[in-house]
């Protein structure tokens, strides 16, 4: 009996080949997992990021700047700025850009809800805030006769103040106004100015 014991107690065999084999290949197989999802995760990082780069440079390439400075006209004497002009280029390496002029039927200096216009412009002063304000357009040197304001290219912009001109606060001396025009593609163009303590007929805002 005792020498049957002894015998049981000495055979401690280890495990298998196979065994080993299946433990083996069960780390290979979560080690792969892990890489997999590590390996993807960084992948969709990468595409994330390389997207939002993209994004940023085709704003950027669609954006205006604005060439000189901005002209306010006092059309009827009554010293109060009734237009604002300004010319605009696209930036360096710029794509193009749809000026599409907007349509004001009524004659109220806003454009009409059924334009097709794509560029909005907004006009703001202390005392009130008018979004898409009728505008119109015309090429200076060199250019196409299309609505693209393309590279190369430069437009005299023409802003009609008789929403605001017509409202209970028009824009008079010695007031700050900002303008802000919104392509359907790329960054915003905001110009703001201050009128000085005079509004002659003809007056330099640079």
């Amino acid at each position: 009996m005792l020498n049957r014991i002894w015998k049981s107690l000495r055979d401690q065999r280890g495990i298998t080949g196979l065994e080993t084999a299946i433990i083996l290949i069960a780390f290979v197989v979560v080690a792969a997992v892990f890489a997999y999802t590590a390996l993807s995760a960084g992948i969709f990082s990468a595409q994330k990021g390389s997207e939002t780069i993209y994004s940023g440079l085709k704003q950027a390439a669609g954006s205006m700047q604005l060439k000189g400075g901005v002209i306010a006209k006092d059309t009827d004497a009554d010293n109060q700025v009734n237009q604002l002009i300004f010319v605009v280029a696209t930036g360096v390496g710029g794509e193009a850009i749809d000026l599409t002029v907007p349509t004001d039927a009524g004659g109220d200096g806003l454009a009409d809800a059924g334009s097709t216009h794509k560029m909005v412009i907004s006009y703001q002063d202390k005392n009130q805030q008018i979004n898409n304000v009728a505008w119109s357009k015309s090429i200076l040197g060199f250019g196409d006769s299309d609505d693209l304001l393309e590279p190369g290219e430069e437009y005299q912009i023409t802003v009609d103040l008789t929403a605001v001109d017509g409202g209970a606060n028009p824009l008079v001396k010695d007031t700050e106004f900002t303008l802000e025009l919104k392509p359907m593609q790329g960054g915003t163009l905001i110009i703001t100015r201050t009128t000085p303590n005079y509004i002659d007929t003809v007056v330099d805002l640079r």
